[in-house]
C-alpha cells in the first residue's frame, strides 16, 4: 500500500506492510518505552485467570504496564492474533516469534529483556516487551495526531490501526484508514480483549456494616493473618503487620475506602507500595497500605481515590515468596489488625 508524499520507510509488523514517515520513526525510536501521555484508558485491568500461558503472564503484565492505553489484555489479544501464542512462529513473509516482528523492524525495538545474553524475537520475554514498547510509541504518536487535529477516534483504535497499517496511514486519512485488512484487524483485536481482561468492579459504596471493602475482589483466602510469626525470608520472629491474601499475579488491587494517595512507589521490603489516607474516622487517623504489587501502579501520590478503584496489580515484589497482596491498616500511625475493619 502507498502512503503518499514525504520521505517514507516501509516495514512489516505482524505480516502487514506499514509505511512510516522517517522523521517520526526516529523520534519514536529514541523515546522508547515509558509513560504515555495519551488521554484515553485502554482495555484496563489485569488478566483473566487461565487465558494466557502461565510462563508468559509476567511478561504480558509488564509490557501492559508501560503506558495507559496499552493494557495487558491488549498485548495478549495481539499475540493471539499474530502468532497464536507460538514463540517459534514464522510467517511466509518472514515475521518472527510471538509478536511477529520483521527482521528489519526488530533492531529498533528489541532488547535483552530476559537477560539471557541475546536479543531475539524468538525469546518470549524479549518479544513481548518489544511489542509493548512499539505499541506505546504508536499510542503516543496517534495521540499527537489527535491533539493537533490531524486525526479523530479512540486512541487505542488508532494505535491498533497504526500497528497494522503504519501511523502514516492514520495521519493521512485522519483516523482508521479505509483498508479492509486494517479495519478487520482493529475489530478482531477489540473483540479478543474481553477474552483476556479481568474487569475491575466499578468504584462504589462500602459494604453494609463494614468500614472497609475488600482490597481484592471475590472471596480471597487469607494466607497469613495479622500477628506475630516467623518471617518466611528473614527467619526471625516478627510482627506481621497486615493480612496476606493469596491471589494470583495480575489481579486488580482495589482501594478499601475513599481517600487520598500519600505514597505510590518502591520500598525495599514492600516492593511496589501504595499508601492511602482516609482522614479521620471516629476520631482516629486511618490509612491503608497495599504492598508487593507489580510495577506500573495505577495511582500517584496526591490522587483522590474511591472505594473499589484499582490502585495496582497483585505481584510479588520486595520481600515476598510468591504472588499475594499484603494489606495493612494504620490507626494513628500504628499498625492494627485489618480483619475487624474488613468484617472478617
Amino acid at each position: 500500500m502507498s502512503n503518499g508524499g514525504g520521505s517514507v520507510t516501509t516495514w512489516v509488523v505482524g505480516g502487514c506492510v506499514a509505511a512510516v514517515l522517517m522523521p517520526v520513526v526516529m523520534m519514536v525510536a529514541v523515546s522508547g518505552g515509558g509513560e504515555a501521555e495519551a488521554e484515553e484508558q485502554g482495555a484496563g485491568g489485569g488478566l483473566k485467570a487461565g487465558q494466557v500461558p502461565a510462563e508468559y503472564v509476567p511478561w504480558v503484565l509488564k509490557a501492559g504496564a508501560m503506558c495507559d492505553v496499552i493494557k495487558p489484555a491488549v498485548i495478549a489479544a495481539q499475540i493471539e492474533a499474530e502468532s497464536g501464542w507460538n514463540p517459534n512462529a514464522r510467517s511466509p513473509v518472514g515475521a518472527e516469534g510471538l509478536s511477529q516482528f520483521m527482521p528489519g523492524t526488530w533492531p529498533s525495538w528489541g532488547k535483552d529483556d530476559d537477560g539471557n545474553g541475546r536479543v531475539s524475537p524468538y525469546d518470549p520475554g524479549d518479544a513481548i516487551m518489544a511489542q509493548g514498547r512499539y505499541d506505546c510509541a504508536l499510542a503516543r504518536q496517534v495521540q499527537g495526531y489527535k491533539d493537533s487535529g490531524q486525526a479523530t477516534g479512540e486512541t487505542l483504535d488508532l494505535a491498533l490501526a497504526a500497528y497494522n497499517a503504519g501511523p502514516g496511514a492514520v495521519q493521512k486519512y485522519g483516523g482508521i484508514p479505509p483498508y479492509t485488512e486494517t479495519r478487520n484487524y482493529v475489530v478482531r483485536i477489540k473483540s479478543l480483549i474481553s477474552k483476556y481482561e479481568s474487569v475491575d468492579d466499578p468504584p462504589g459504596k462500602l459494604p453494609d456494616g463494614r468500614q472497609m471493602a475488600m482490597p481484592v475482589s471475590g472471596n480471597p483466602p487469607v494466607t497469613s493473618p495479622y500477628g506475630w510469626r516467623m518471617h518466611p525470608i528473614l527467619g526471625v520472629r516478627k510482627l506481621h503487620t497486615g493480612t496476606d491474601f493469596g491471589v494470583g499475579e495480575g489481579k486488580p488491587v482495589l482501594a478499601a475506602r475513599d481517600g487520598e494517595v500519600t505514597f505510590a512507589g518502591w520500598t525495599n521490603g514492600y516492593g511496589n507500595r501504595v499508601v492511602i489516607s482516609h482522614g479521620t474516622i471516629n476520631g482516629d487517623r486511618i490509612s491503608t497500605t497495599y504492598n508487593h504489587m507489580l510495577s506500573g501502579l495505577s495511582v500517584r501520590a496526591g490522587d483522590k481515590v474511591k472505594v473499589g478503584q484499582r490502585v495496582g496489580l497483585v505481584g510479588s515484589t520486595g520481600y515476598s515468596t510468591g504472588a499475594h497482596l499484603h494489606f495493612e491498616v494504620m490507626q494513628n500511625g500504628a499498625y492494627v489488625d485489618p480483619a475487624p475493619w474488613l468484617g472478617l
